[in-house]
């Protein structure tokens, strides 16, 4: 080749890096911008083995201040992260509103495996379709901007990079039996990317970006350019002023069958004699069913709601009281701390959801969003009107896994509330459980049952139905709630027997 010819050839090149370097530059300052505005951004690098994920991943955040992001290199899932939903360990490295998370290899890894293998029915393909539309709309929703890459090459040319990396000492490990087996089926590892994209892209939020890495210049240049395009909008919008907002959604979920507060009998009520022999009954049989629950590795998610006063704790406690405390956790749920409020609403919740076999029991809920987050305007009114169909997701999510659910409402009248704020106010052992806070939500009585009359209507479903607890008599309570979580159980075991 003559010296003039190799001047030509790499004239290119070099405009193609200056364009790198100049995109790298803009794409740094977006960065920065994305923290100060508080955006939320998402990478996701699919694609086929030895196409370059990691030397594309390596590109991308050369110019990023390292303080801002994370890379997370996802493997088969560990046997702590089988025993959950298989959305739960990506929900757990979502970003924060001031961070980038760049996932090498993501939720969509196992399952192009599992569609090649065979190993998933049509319809447990299409739910699980339809949990990472519904995540993926979500983080959308709430800010996240996220981008889909899929790095693409030839059958030929993939043989080729893996024989060399075969062919070198320090590249060699890189090439196991899992690598080859997916090259061996190129071809239906094809066909399904394609089902995926279809099942998956969404142009306005998550289009998937196809680009192909036989030649890594300008392919660098194309997700770069991609990357600033996008980002460099969004910023855009923030410097004019333009806040995010959620879209309220065309139609809210309704459920005629849905309980309601105006049909709750609250003098219903049961003697002490009775109720001391129903509660070793009922906890004996809770017992039982909770070490089924671990053999048959079903697991459990219980939610209490409900008034001040209602009476959620002294339910808890008889309820777990012959449980194995190893096998259960009751988690209390006040207002988000820093950490959470830079984070999606439900993260929280996703980050808690027990281990297949244990049972959690949260002491109010991501209800809050649709309940005290509504009334006391922490939250605006797309926000929670997005929130149901959010939340009916999540709880078709569990559902999908097999999990027993279930959702109390602990129902005392108005007088009754009034009746237990005065008998903690004058009892120094109950004083510390009344708070000012609870008399200013007293004052919104008629606001919060407003609240839960629509939580009710909007997220009864045949999955996670609601059960409104007659709370006025203690003793009534805690044995209904008994009965529902046994007859919760037993059906859910009959199910996977």
């Amino acid at each position: 080749m003559t010296a003039q010819l190799m001047e030509e050839t790499e004239k290119p090149k070099k405009a193609q890096k200056r364009k790198i370097e100049e995109l790298g530059e803009e794409f740094g300052y977006l960065q920065r911008k994305c923290r100060e505005f508080g955006i939320p951004v998402l990478i996701v690098v699919e694609g086929w083995s030895a196409a370059g994920k990691g030397s594309m991943i390596n590109k991308i955040i050369q110019p990023v201040d390292p303080r801002g992001f994370k890379v997370s290199c996802i493997a088969s899932p560990s046997r702590d992260e089988q025993l959950r939903p298989f959305l739960w360990r990506f929900w757990r490295r979502t970003p924060s509103a001031d961070r980038m998370a760049i996932f090498d290899r993501s939720w969509y890894r196992n399952l192009l495996d599992e569609v090649v293998e065979g190993s998933l029915k049509d319809k447990d393909l299409e739910k699980a379709y339809t949990d990472i539309r519904s995540f993926e709309r979500q983080l959308r929703d709430s800010g996240t901007v996220i981008f889909k890459f899929f790095l693409d090459i030839s059958k030929k040319e993939q043989s080729q990079r893996l024989q060399t990396l075969r062919e070198n000492p320090n590249t060699s490990w890189r090439v196991d039996d899992g690598v080859l087996a997916r090259h061996y089926k190129y071809d239906e590892y094809k066909a399904a990317s394609k089902e995926m994209f279809k099942e998956t892209d969404v142009v306005d939020g998550a289009h998937w970006q196809e680009i192909d890495t036989t030649k890594f210049l300008p392919a660098t240049v194309k997700t770069l350019q991609i990357l600033v395009d996008l980002l460099r909008n969004k910023v855009d919008k923030r410097k004019g002023g333009l806040k995010f907002n959620r879209n309220i959604p065309a139609k809210l979920p309704t459920c005629k069958t849905a309980p309601s507060l105006g049909k709750v009998d609250t003098s219903l009520s049961l003697g002490k004699d009775e109720y001391r022999k129903k509660l070793v009954t009922r906890q004996k049989r809770i017992h039982e069913l909770h070490n089924e629950l671990y053999r048959l590795r079903i697991p459990m998610v219980i939610v209490y709601e409900g008034w001040d006063a209602a009476g959620k704790g002294g339910n808890i406690r008889r309820l777990t009281e012959e449980m194995d405390p190893r096998g259960y956790e009751v988690i209390p749920i006040s207002a988000p701390n820093d950490v959470e409020k830079v984070h999606h609403y439900l993260w929280r919740f996703w980050t808690e959801f027990p281990k297949a076999g244990h049972l959690t029991i949260f002491d109010r809920s991501w209800y809050g969003r649709v309940l005290v987050e509504r009334v006391e305007g922490f939250c605006g009114e797309n926000d929670w009107k997005q929130a149901y169909r959010e939340i009916n997701e999540m709880e078709e999510n569990f559902h999908n896994y097999g999990t027993a659910l279930v959702k109390f409402w602990v129902h005392i009248d108005k007088d009754e509330q009034l009746k237990r704020f005065e008998a903690r106010k004058e009892n120094p052992a109950k004083l510390w459980k009344l708070h000012e806070e609870d008399w200013r939500n007293r004052e919104k009585w008629d606001l919060y049952e407003e609240a839960a009359e629509e939580m009710f209507l909007r997220t009864h479903t045949p999955f996670a139905p609601w059960t409104i607890i007659e709370g006025n008599c203690k003793r009534y309570a805690r044995i209904k709630s008994m009965d529902v979580v046994i007859e919760a159980i037993e059906k859910k075991i009959e199910e996977k027997a």
